[in-house]
């Protein structure tokens, strides 16, 4: 395939520029539709199947040794496959399989740009799309972008084709009826309508910049990418997932909203890619108890677990701990938006944060970076083993031992951060009830750095003095630093 060039719409070999062309647009009808045939055969010629061919490599057996598994058992069978083994040596090279699969997608220009998921045209090496009049299109991509799983097509023939635009003010309530279409199981095009049923759905760690729309007309595979129309013809949202223990639809769809698609395939179309800021810190949201641990009001905000050395964030002076409450004068609620607003930044932009650091505000100007492919997690207790919860001698259950070289490495920390590693913690222990695990490390306790078990203690008791009941812990485990609370009431 011939390399787009993005930009100014410019692609290879021919030069595809928008065009004037009107697109799709109906007038919705009042209440319940008695039929939806007429929306449906009007935006129909808009909408793709998206057929991709792709390599994926394969592990197991070869076909060889699948076919020669049949004779397992027969005289000289097991010395005949190691003869053959040593002839290829002990590490043959990968092995590959042309693997086929199927989506949807949809028009959203009259010069053929088609937009549909990423995951549907991942590692693809051929990408072709069928028009709903049978036509078969070759198409190039023009961008993806993992994070959204959104992805832009052109096909390479030029023509005027049928198109669709995005809503950009949805206007939709909990309840509007709503049509999705595309190509479930490689059946063709297939229309299925339904209500709005939520807004705002998070889907998890994998698309911390996206609130889906849930929907329950039916999605099933091979919906992926195509478009969830609302009565005027208009694009409210890209089909992407589905929630089924069956694999197939039960009435849980999820779609990209359409104000996020826009903003996204405009960047695509525009650039090939999409740059978001980049902070460089590794947030949490502020529990209640971890608010109350800190003496704060309420847990509005994104506390700080981590700072990637070298980034924005350590540069400008923000530290562990900071719990982050405003962004450019708008207030953070918790650290997905947090995320989504510093993902929305310009790189190379100054911006201003507010912060709670032992319980004053503070402002920092921080230019942001481009965020790199590489997001932080927090660990969580399903993440490391059960300790064997042996009983300490300290009224708190554990037991505390200084970080050794050989510990240091295996969490990830640098030789000047200071930290005591769990040795022994009991089943009763509020640290226990907290989710901490033997082999982890507490680096701080309510922003003291603690490097013995002595001075734990005296954090603690601190704490305890100060009428705290609850003392949030900064810990390290599987290379990852958070937070976490222990309840420490009626130990005195």
């Amino acid at each position: 395939m011939a390399t787009a060039a993005v930009g100014a719409l410019t692609f290879g070999p021919q030069a595809f520029q928008r065009s004037d062309a009107q697109a799709i647009s109906i007038e919705a009808p009042r209440g319940a539709p008695i039929s939806f045939a007429d929306l449906i055969e009007q935006v129909s010629p808009a909408v793709v199947s998206v057929n991709v061919v792709s390599e994926r490599e394969i592990s197991g057996l070869s076909d060889f040794e699948e076919f020669m598994e049949r004779f397992r058992g027969a005289p000289g069978f097991e010395e005949f496959l190691e003869r053959r083994r040593e002839e290829q040596g002990e590490n043959p090279e990968p092995r590959t399989r042309e693997a086929r699969s199927l989506g949807s997608g949809f028009f959203i220009s009259a010069d053929g740009l088609v937009v549909t998921n990423n995951h549907v045209v991942a590692d693809a090496t051929q990408i072709e799309v069928v028009l709903a009049d049978g036509r078969e299109l070759e198409a190039e991509l023009v961008g993806t972008d993992r994070q959204t799983d959104l992805a832009v097509l052109r096909v390479t023939e030029s023509g005027s084709y049928p198109h669709v635009d995005f809503a950009e003010e949805m206007n939709l309530r909990k309840g509007d009826w709503v049509v999705a279409l595309g190509n479930p199981f490689g059946l063709g095009g297939t229309a299925t309508a339904g209500i709005v049923s939520a807004f705002g759905r998070e889907l998890g760690p994998d698309s911390p910049y996206t609130d889906f729309l849930q929907i329950d007309a039916s999605i099933n595979r091979g919906n992926s990418g195509g478009p969830t129309f609302d009565l005027n013809g208009r694009v409210v949202g890209v089909n992407t997932a589905i929630f089924s223990p069956t694999g197939g639809s039960v009435g849980i769809g999820f779609a990209i909203p359409s104000d996020l698609a826009i903003q996204i395939t405009d960047q695509l179309i525009e650039n090939g890619r999409v740059s978001r800021g980049w902070l460089g810190v590794s947030i949490q949201d502020l529990t209640d108890d971890m608010a109350e641990a800190q003496g704060l009001p309420n847990s509005d905000g994104a506390i700080v677990a981590e700072i990637v050395e070298g980034s924005p964030a350590l540069g400008a002076g923000l530290k562990r701990g900071d719990i982050i409450v405003e962004l450019n004068g708008d207030e953070v609620s918790d650290s997905t938006s947090l995320t989504r607003a510093v993902g929305s930044l310009l790189a190379g932009s100054r911006n201003t944060f507010v912060v709670l650091r032992e319980g004053e505000r503070r402002t920092f100007t921080v230019t942001v970076a481009e965020r790199p492919d590489d997001p932080l997690s927090l660990p969580t207790s399903d993440d490391v083993e059960e300790s064997s919860a042996n009983a300490a001698d300290n009224e708190l259950g554990v037991s505390l031992a200084p970080l050794d070289e050989e510990a240091r490495d295996s969490l990830g920390l640098k030789p000047s951060e200071n930290g005591v590693l769990i040795d022994d913690l009991s089943s009763s222990s509020p640290l226990s009830d907290a989710g901490l695990r033997e082999g982890m490390a507490i680096l701080e306790v309510n922003g003291r750095s603690v490097s013995t078990e002595a001075e734990f203690i005296a954090a603690v008791d601190a704490a305890r003095n100060d009428g705290k009941e609850k003392i949030l812990l900064a810990i390290r485990a599987n290379g990852v630093t958070g937070f976490r609370t222990i309840d420490v009431a009626g130990d005195d």
